[in-house]
């Protein structure tokens, strides 16, 4: 042990102990083949509500928010992690299901229930989420972390219909509070191994500072602040599911050229013209979608409150809670990762310096700043086609719903026809921001949605 250091030995400890208490629970070493298995004295994940996931996600998306370091990437990768956990904690009571191990990437094996001893599901999805939200979020304020706290211990006194003291025993109380906290360790142990664990990964430590290359037509820090780039090697993460960050690759973009009437030219004016006379509905569209860190939930997070208010208002249960955002969370985390791999990959110049060398040198967008990497594709246009592939398959293409995600801000609600208008609105809103091409938001479509339609291939079912 003393080869690590403090904190890790204290939480190898803990992991220890927690093992230790677990021997009522049967780990397996390949668990894919593991389909849930209920007894006659324990009800199915499916016999509750999802009121636990519903406030577990709103004080994730608040952290998300308060939080510093969540970045968009690093938010969705934290949502990934959280939706995983939810899911292979309660799988076990979801007859016919599975778990995932086996399928995601380096993930072999994660602990199982004993099929003769009942665990209550409410109570392990609440343990597993708490002790993963404390380890996402561990740099959160000490008022955040008395948040968590206090959620963990006032569920059940909420939600009485889902802990009845009268069936819910101490030792099955125990019994689940021990698997889920042990299921969230099994989730995280494997997560620390990403490259992502922290913004400038945990195996980058000694390497050099990113250097953007040179070269007509590739990106540079842009006005006012021209940062440095964020996240230059999240694109070398290890997916989730992809088997690597280039399994779905965008389109290539048009070939970068300053002469009137080109297609590069055509694209950097329309930036131009449209920003300097937007409409007040597009500006309108620039502003509900910005999902800016600091700010909102970022991207990611927009996707996940709009999809806790639709199983909210569907009443489902605990198992569909767990199910539809353990597909639309690691969808949002790894389509992160493709977006990353090929900003970083190709390098595309943004509008802002684009057109001050070729249209006007003088020119900003006036709406917002440029984020600092590169521009192709734009991620709202992955992620977001990426999640609204994944809502389709889950509640149908041509459901209507209403987003509540800014109504604090003044921004809402909204109602949308169906996820596709959300996503392509979502998408466009970058371009009459003024920080995106067209090519890089139509670019970005196929991509987000090859990455969906990869995690739709997981098999939940044997």
């Amino acid at each position: 042990m003393k080869s690590l250091t403090y904190p890790l030995r204290i939480w190898v400890l803990k992991l220890c102990a927690m093992a230790a208490a677990a021997l009522l629970l049967t780990p397996h070493s390949h668990a894919q083949g593991n389909t849930a298995v209920t007894t006659t004295a324990a009800k199915p994940a499916s016999a509750y509500s999802s009121g636990v996931v519903y406030d577990w996600t709103q004080l994730d998306l608040l952290l998300v928010q308060q939080t510093p370091g969540f970045s968009p990437p690093v938010a969705a990768r934290a949502l990934g992690y959280i939706g995983l956990t939810l899911y292979e904690s309660v799988v076990p009571g979801m007859p016919g299901y599975q778990s995932l191990a086996g399928q995601l990437n380096e993930l072999s094996s994660l602990p199982w229930a004993q099929p003769d001893e009942p665990l209550h599901w409410p109570t392990v999805a609440n343990a597993a989420l708490a002790t993963m939200t404390r380890m996402m979020f561990s740099n959160a304020s000490a008022e955040n972390k008395a948040r968590i706290d206090l959620l963990e211990r006032s569920l059940p006194l909420k939600y009485t219909q889902d802990f009845d003291p009268n069936t819910v025993t101490p030792d099955i109380s125990n019994r689940s509070e021990t698997f889920g906290k042990l299921m969230a360790m099994a989730v995280m142990t494997w997560a620390r191994t990403d490259g992502g664990h922290e913004a400038w990964g945990p195996l980058r430590r000694n390497r050099a500072n990113y250097v953007p290359p040179s070269g007509t037509g590739k990106w540079s820090a842009t006005p006012p602040a021209f940062a440095p780039a964020l996240l230059p090697y999240w694109g070398e993460n290890r997916p989730m599911v992809l088997k690597a960050a280039a399994d779905c690759p965008a389109p290539p973009p048009p070939a970068y050229a300053e002469d009137a009437g080109t297609a590069f030219y055509k694209q950097g004016q329309e930036v131009y013209s449209i920003s300097n006379a937007a409409t007040q509905e597009q500006r309108q569209f620039a502003l509900y979608w910005a999902d800016d860190p600091g700010k909102t939930p970022t991207p990611a997070g927009h996707w996940a409150w709009l999809t806790n208010d639709l199983l909210k208002s569907r009443q489902a249960s605990l198992a569909t809670a767990a199910e539809t955002f353990a597909r639309l969370n690691i969808a949002m985390s790894d389509a992160f990762v493709a977006a990353w791999y090929t900003k970083y990959t190709l390098s595309v110049i943004r509008p802002v310096t684009y057109v001050q060398l070729a249209i006007d040198s003088n020119w900003v967008p006036s709406l917002m700043h440029t984020p600092p990497f590169p521009d192709y594709p734009s991620g709202h246009s992955v992620q977001s086609s990426a999640a609204a592939t994944v809502l389709e398959r889950e509640f149908g293409a041509n459901t209507a719903f209403t987003d509540n995600t800014h109504n604090d801000r003044g921004w809402g609600p909204r109602t949308f026809k169906s996820f596709k208008s959300a996503a392509d609105e979502a998408a466009v809103s970058r371009l009459y921001a003024g920080i995106h091409y067209r090519f890089s938001i139509d670019g970005g479509k196929p991509q987000g949605q090859c990455v969906a339609n990869k995690v739709l291939a997981l098999k939940f079912k044997p």
